[in-house]
């Protein structure tokens, strides 16, 4: 199943980092900060402007992207968890 987002909202894949400290112990996810990176799988067509037009998406398929900490909703779909949330939670793209 896909999903298309609407507007200026874009879809993202949550990217977890595994943590383990130096010793070698994992951290547990309940003792995590909730993680704010993820990889855009799907945007939307934009904006509409008062003058009609769709002002141009910011982050393209495939990018990862760091976002507000509380930005968006989460949903599951095929099992996978997502995250909607609009553009203008996006903090930056990150580049190699």
């Amino acid at each position: 199943m896909k999903i298309r987002p609407l507007g200026d909202k874009i879809v993202i894949k949550v990217v977890e980092d595994t943590e383990q400290t130096s010793g070698g112990i994992f951290i547990p996810d309940s003792a995590k900060e909730k993680p704010q990176k993820g990889e855009v799988i799907a945007v939307g067509e934009g904006k509409t402007l008062d003058s009609g037009e769709k002002e141009p998406m910011a982050v393209n398929v495939g990018e990862t992207v760091l976002y507000a900490k509380y930005a968006g909703t989460d949903i599951k779909l095929d099992g996978e968890m997502l995250k909607i949330l609009s553009v203008k939670d996006v903090l930056g793209v990150l580049e190699a």
